[in-house]
């Protein structure tokens, strides 16, 4: 037994002999060389770009897009934002309408719009042009019209300079001789004419003086003072004309109740601060002008800037901007719709910073697909086309979701078709927008910190193993060249 236990004890150690010479590293292993510090250098920057690439992957924004249907519930509201400049339509008439397939219909808004007169190339004439409402219950006197009742003067491009600087008060008719409107004031007219002739007589008094303008025959003076609607009535006071200005006059309309009593009182009204012997207005002794209501400034030119923004129903529907009033006749032929879009947009505004982080996410997003913004829609056809602009919006909702912040923006996209549609009636200008059932939805994806430490271990060791390979073939391909050349030197 003892001569066993010898045996098995150089068997271990002739085994602890085998495994430290087969530990043994050779020395060729373990020199370095330049094929090696070569490798070793590219292996390094190799691993380095794919570090780079990794880490910029992993910072860079991922979106995922999905068309879903749109969840907006009914009651919500879609605000319209708008800046349109219209050459030929005046503020003074000029009136903002919303109408729907459920029924609404909203006549001349004026809460959320504002309105600036401009001349032809759309530069601003003034502040703001507050219009007022007109009223559609207007009062007409019941006065039946007498041929032998002609109370006011019959006004012309000859004279109407003239009397507008010899009176203090010259108080016009522009009126069309086919309108319903005119036709009903010109009794209570001309019977207040008369009145006023007789109790301020032009020769004795020299006052007032009221005055008729034919718009059929006296087309030219008519537009001097941009007339749109029949009947105006104008307010000019001496002295306040404007001579450089084109001859133009800052003056006022009349919007009140049309029967004689009313139309009396409010020439007297308009007398009565004005001393008989100066035939200037005086600063003292004013009476309480129960009318003031009645009265506002008249347009200085007949182009208007309209904008603003309204709240619609999320439902089809059309935005129209047209010439409106419940007392005034309009001449279609003479209607010319062409406007300039400034501005034209769905949903709320977004907000600069919000806009730089549409801009990070989604490139396309932040206004830059608004088609209408900056285009001109000119009628170009003869007076009397009766040409109404008509849009076609398809507007789709957009909303971004991120990381940070749950819901980032609800933005609406529109497409727009635009023609020009002759009509029968008044033309207008007209958007006629329709929602689409459905939706796109873009989400940020979350990209995962384990994911990326568990790449950039992966790309470490895969660089490591791929060199070492390398380097194994590199050195086995050159100590085997080197022994085929000592072979043949033997």
């Amino acid at each position: 037994m003892y001569t066993l236990e010898l045996a098995s004890l150089g068997d271990i150690c002739e085994s602890k002999f085998v495994c430290s010479k087969s530990l043994k590293i050779p020395r060729d292993l373990t020199e370095a060389s330049l094929s090696g510090a070569g490798l070793s250098i590219l292996a390094a920057l190799f691993m380095m770009f794919l570090f780079g690439m990794e880490l910029n992957n992993y910072l860079s924004v991922s979106t995922s897009t999905s068309v879903i249907v749109d969840k907006s519930t009914d009651g919500d509201f879609l605000r319209i934002d708008f800046n349109l400049s219209f050459p030929a339509l005046s503020c003074e008439f000029a009136s903002v309408d919303v109408s729907d397939v459920l029924g609404t219909n909203r006549l001349n808004i004026t809460k959320t719009i504002r309105k600036f007169s401009i001349d032809p190339d759309l530069r601003p004439t003034g502040a703001e042009f507050h219009s007022g409402p007109i009223s559609d219950f207007i009062k007409h006197g019941d006065e039946v019209e007498e041929e032998s009742v002609e109370g006011s003067v019959v006004l012309s491009a000859n004279n109407f300079d003239k009397l507008s600087h010899q009176f203090p008060i010259l108080v016009v008719n522009f009126y069309a001789p086919w309108c319903y409107w005119s036709n009903r004031l010109k009794p209570s007219w001309e019977k207040a004419a008369k009145i006023i002739r007789e109790r301020y007589d032009p020769e004795m008094d020299g006052r007032i003086l009221l005055g008729k303008v034919d718009c059929t025959v006296e087309g030219d003076l008519c537009r001097r003072n941009h007339i749109q609607g029949y009947p105006s009535i104008r307010i000019f006071r001496k002295g306040s004309d404007v001579r450089d200005n084109h001859g133009h006059h800052d003056h006022e309309s009349y919007y009140g109740d049309r029967d004689t009593d009313s139309l009396v009182k409010t020439m007297e009204e308009l007398v009565a601060p004005i001393p008989v012997e100066s035939h200037k207005p005086s600063l003292e002794g004013k009476v309480e002008n129960t009318t003031e209501s009645a009265k506002r400034p008249a347009p200085k030119t007949g182009g208007c800037r309209i904008e603003g923004y309204v709240r619609v129903k999320k439902v089809p529907g059309n935005l129209i901007i047209s010439a409106h009033s419940g007392s005034h006749s309009f001449d279609a032929a003479q209607m010319n719709m062409s406007h300039v879009i400034s501005h034209f947009s769905f949903g709320k505004m977004i907000s600069p910073r919000v806009i730089s982080d549409v801009k990070r996410l989604v490139p396309y997003l932040g206004g830059s697909y608004d088609r209408l913004n900056g285009r001109t829609f000119i009628n170009h056809r003869e007076i009397g086309a009766n040409v109404t602009i008509e849009h076609y919006l398809q507007v789709v909702k957009t909303e971004v979701y991120t990381r940070r912040s749950y819901k980032l923006i609800e933005e609406y996209e529109y497409t727009a078709h635009s023609s020009l549609v002759q009509s029968l009636h008044i033309p207008v200008t007209k958007f006629h927008f329709e929602l689409s059932p459905m939706q796109v939805l873009i989400t940020e994806n979350q990209r995962s910190f384990s994911h990326f430490i568990t790449n950039v271990c992966a790309i470490i060791g895969g660089v490591f193993t791929v060199a070492g390979i390398l380097d194994s073939i590199l050195h086995n391909t050159l100590r085997l060249m080197k022994k085929v050349e000592l072979g043949k030197n033997f």
